[in-house]
């Protein structure tokens, strides 16, 4: 099958990924991706070498896109920095936006890091998808981790405390509530969870 003239190869991938997030990519079959996109499998497999091709173009899209929310929410001023970091947790424990092209996730597990996702569930046997999520992770451990030396240096949190160790611990509450909330769990709770981590942030020592 020839591919389509008005091919997009962006809202390809992005409708590639929402089907990702709902079935994983073991559930995915190349007939779902070609449902959910609108191309035959002879174009799939011309454009992207498969379903292994289209998911490892879906993530580095979705690197694409998690590299800029991160720094656009975290990046500014010392002053302010604290409370940058606050809005950013209590928004980011309710999960990952999806490409503005496709619709939203129906439930908050289609609204999960599409990473973490795809890590958990081949990260350990597929090389290149665990190197894709761990630079998705790194991104913004990076962001968070700038933002939080920011504040130290605003004397809004303790200057001794080490700004990477403090990033990992935010990034591994916002992972772990996807978790929680792809139980079930209420999206008040997943404030509290932010406010709580929030919380733990040392704080400078009066003297």
């Amino acid at each position: 099958m020839a591919r389509p003239r008005n091919f997009d190869r962006d809202h390809v991938l992005h409708a590639a990924e929402r089907q990702f997030r709902t079935s994983g990519y073991n559930g995915t079959s190349v007939d779902d991706i070609s449902a959910a996109t609108g191309l035959g499998r002879g174009s799939l497999y011309g454009a992207f070498d498969g379903k292994h091709g289209v998911l490892m173009q879906a993530m580095s899209g979705y690197f694409g896109r998690l590299a800029q929310g991160p720094r656009k929410a975290l990046d500014g001023p010392d002053e302010g920095a604290l409370e940058r970091l606050h809005a950013y947790l209590l928004h980011a424990v309710h999960g990952v936006p999806l490409a503005a092209d496709v619709p939203p996730a129906p439930d908050r597990a289609g609204a999960a890091c599409f990473a973490a996702k795809m890590a958990l569930e081949i990260g350990a046997s597929d090389p290149e998808v665990k190197r894709l999520a761990n630079d998705c992770f790194s991104v913004v451990r990076a962001a968070v981790a700038e933002c939080v030396r920011a504040a130290q240096r605003n004397g809004d949190i303790d200057p001794d405390a080490n700004p990477d160790d403090l990033a990992y611990l935010l990034l591994t509450v916002i992972r772990g509530s996807e978790v929680v909330g792809a139980n079930g769990h209420s999206p008040e709770r997943l404030t509290s969870i932010a406010e709580s981590a929030f919380a733990l942030l040392p704080r400078p020592h009066h003297r």
